[in-house]
C-alpha cells in the first residue's frame, strides 16, 4: 500500500529551493554592482549591444 503524500514537506522543499534561487540572484546582483563601482566592464553579452544594432531591421508597430 502506498503512503500518504506529505504535502507540507513537499511545500517546504519548494520554498527552500525558491529561497536559495533568490539568494543566488541577489548575490549575483551585488557582485555586478561591486564590479560597476570598481569600474570594470560588464561581462554579459547583452551589455555589448548598441542602440543601432537593436533598432536595425524591422519596425514594430510603426
Amino acid at each position: 500500500m502506498a503512503r500518504k503524500p506529505n504535502y507540507g514537506q513537499n511545500r517546504a522543499d519548494v520554498n527552500r529551493a525558491k529561497q536559495a534561487r533568490k539568494e543566488a540572484k541577489l548575490e549575483a546582483l551585488k557582485e555586478a554592482v561591486a564590479r560597476r563601482k570598481a569600474g570594470e566592464e560588464p561581462q554579459d553579452a547583452e551589455a555589448d549591444t548598441s542602440e543601432d544594432s537593436r533598432t536595425k531591421g524591422e519596425h514594430h508597430g510603426q
